[in-house]
């Protein structure tokens, strides 16, 4: 019996883990600000409370719901109220620009020098004459822009006007026909049988991955590795 309740109060966690985590939304995975670090780790540490708590596991889930809600309701402020972030999610910093290092402000950030260096070769940033700003954003990442004349070069700056690349969307996975994708480009099994058969595809389980944008161009992986 008391192994039962166990599984119960461990699968009650998982759910109700689960459930705050997609309420919050992917910037729990994506982009930890400090706030959502702490929220992230105390709800974490509350959930395998809960896993293992057979007398009361009311408690850790009610401070599960709490610390949830109080998560969901600053990012609805936050949302609401820009000029709230600055408070609850903190500010980018400069800590250079025009090839001046501000110490105040990598004092600021948390960041000694060393770091500072680690975090600009991580980007490919060896030379610091080569960024013009460098600016410490409130989640905890660098961001870099260079200097114009090491930056990559663009289709602009050749004068030349490429055609816009499209999205593309899987026909075909690990040999199953995505019938829903092909109806929603407004594509036909009979187009693309014939896609398969102008790349001598005898069937659709020869196929890895099919993709096709809006310009109909067709790209196949077929599970032997080659791509057509």
């Amino acid at each position: 019996m008391r192994f039962l309740l166990l599984c119960l109060t461990a699968l009650g966690s998982f759910g109700a883990l689960f459930f705050i985590a997609k309420l919050a939304g992917h910037k729990q995975i994506a982009q930890l600000d400090f706030f959502d670090y702490i929220t992230g780790i105390s709800i974490g540490s509350i959930a395998a409370e809960m896993a293992t708590e057979l007398e009361e596991p009311w408690k850790p889930l009610t401070a599960m719901v709490i610390y949830g809600g109080v998560t969901l309701l600053l990012s609805i402020v936050t949302n609401k109220f820009p000029r709230s972030r600055k408070y609850i999610s903190g500010t980018p910093t400069i800590l250079m620009d025009h090839g001046k290092l501000y110490y105040e402000n990598l004092k600021k950030a948390k960041l000694d020098l060393s770091e500072f260096m680690v975090m600009c070769r991580q980007q490919g940033y060896f030379d610091l004459t080569n960024i013009q700003t460098a600016v410490f954003e409130y989640n905890g990442k660098l961001t870099i822009l260079p200097v114009s004349s090491q930056r990559p070069a663009t289709p602009k700056d050749m004068n030349l006007a490429p055609e816009q690349e499209l999205l593309f969307t899987e026909l075909i996975m690990d040999g199953r026909i995505l019938e829903d994708n092909l109806k929603r480009m407004g594509l036909d099994l009979t187009w693309l049988n014939k896609q398969l058969e102008q790349r001598h595809i005898h069937s659709p389980k020869e196929v890895f991955l099919a993709l096709c944008d809006r310009n109909l161009k067709f790209v196949l992986y077929e599970k032997g590795g080659s791509k057509s």
